[in-house]
């Protein structure tokens, strides 16, 4: 995905790490590369449909992402566009003041890399840990659905294990 603005999509699930012992023996026999350590802090501001944040990543270039996707099914399809953002502070502040902030979610990321695949080993403040997979679409919607589907088999994850919210929901913040 290259943060140029155009429109992706991709199938997400996320859920509460319960089990971190099935996370190391999952990762190695899916043969996940590691993509890193991501300290992330994505500020939410006030949009009339869907969601807007300014992510900002500890030693990397902030990103703008919109994003639009149901909170209310298990796998849930999230359309998104990313873009670069080469002044945060200052992008922040026309944001805040033009808009208003929901709030901010503060995050420790372990990144691993799968068949076009992301999955997240997140420690969100005041939350705690959890799993996220975000199956990025190859324009196939049953290979998209497989390819969780593996996933969910490998962490040993069913659909009730599923979180319909997102980390700012679970936060409070709200529209």
């Amino acid at each position: 995905m290259t943060p140029d603005g155009s429109l992706h999509q991709n199938l997400e699930l996320k859920a509460r790490l319960a089990n971190p012992t099935v996370v190391a023996p999952a990762l190695l026999a899916l043969g996940a590369q590691s993509g890193g350590r991501l300290d992330q802090v994505d500020t939410y501001f006030v949009v009339p449909a869907g969601r807007l944040k300014l992510r900002e990543i500890a030693g990397a270039e902030a990103q703008l992402i919109a994003y639009d996707r149901p909170e209310t099914q298990a796998h849930r399809v999230s359309q998104f566009r990313v873009s670069r953002v080469v002044d945060p502070a200052g992008m922040r502040q026309v944001l805040s003041t033009s808009l208003g902030v929901l709030g901010t979610v503060s995050k420790r990321r372990e990144l691993y890399l799968w068949k076009d695949s992301r999955i997240h080993l997140d420690e969100v403040e005041g939350l705690g840990s959890f799993i996220e997979f975000e199956v990025g679409s190859r324009g196939d919607a049953w290979d998209d659905r497989e390819r969780m589907k593996v996933l969910m088999e490998t962490f040993q994850l069913g659909p009730a294990d599923a979180l319909r919210a997102s980390y700012a929901d679970l936060l409070g913040f709200t529209t």
